[in-house]
């Protein structure tokens, strides 16, 4: 048995194992769909000092970034820039956004489901007009879209072609919202990280290299917990 606690074990088509530290410090696995219990222990054992390096730097970003009490005056992102959340009565929907946002303070204690399902509508609106204009542009083919609440991955691909992204993905710069959907769509028709994956992927957007980097130092901005 690892010595490293794994909180979640994620089994799919991938070819490899790979470890995801989350922002609350939860050790996720993601393994091929037949990798046996021993080997995947074996493997986190092999990467204990990355594991506990992830979650001293996960430590430290929830210390800058402090949880959220969803107060007046608080910013919250949306499409790479942050804007303040204000606090009136009465108001209908309960939250809107004109450059700010504006809650119903009746309606306070709910900011948290409030914002995620204004979040959920305009990454399902946004995500869909993005997708289809580049499913037109580069002739892909895809099936459905799914906004999805997964805190681990930004866009996965099914096997049938359904295209998931989480609803986090909407407070990111539509550059790199348009990143994760190329790849995403990309995965259509490689499905896995291959070379000629990553080479199709590079066709569309010659700087990913500096997109996924960004996403991976900038990513733990967008949960709140």
């Amino acid at each position: 048995m690892s010595g490293i606690a794994i909180d979640e074990v994620v089994r799919s088509r991938r070819k490899t194992i790979a470890l995801v530290v989350q922002p609350d410090g939860r050790l996720v696995v993601r393994a091929p769909l037949r990798t046996s219990q021993k080997i995947i222990e074996a493997f986190v054992t092999s990467k204990a000092d990355w594991i506990e390096k992830s979650r001293q730097s996960q430590v430290a970003r929830r210390k800058f970034f402090p949880k959220r009490h969803f107060a007046a005056g608080e910013l919250f992102w949306y499409l790479g820039k942050q804007y303040p959340l204000q606090l009136v009565t009465p108001q209908r929907p309960a939250l809107q956004f004109h450059l700010a946002y504006t809650l119903d303070e009746k309606f306070a204690l709910q900011a948290k489901k409030r914002f995620e399902l204004w979040y959920r509508e305009q990454a399902r609106l946004y995500l869909m007009e993005r997708v289809q204009y580049f499913a037109n542009l580069y002739n892909f083919h895809y099936q459905q879209i799914k906004i999805t609440s997964a805190r681990t991955r930004w866009g996965s691909c099914s096997a049938r072609g359904t295209l998931s992204f989480a609803w986090r993905l909407i407070m990111a710069p539509p550059e790199i919202i348009d990143y994760v959907v190329l790849h995403e769509l990309a995965h259509t028709i490689h499905h896995n990280h291959s070379p000629s994956f990553w080479s199709l992927v590079q066709t569309m957007v010659p700087d990913y290299t500096a997109k996924r980097k960004w996403l991976k130092q900038n990513s733990h901005q967008f949960h709140w917990d």
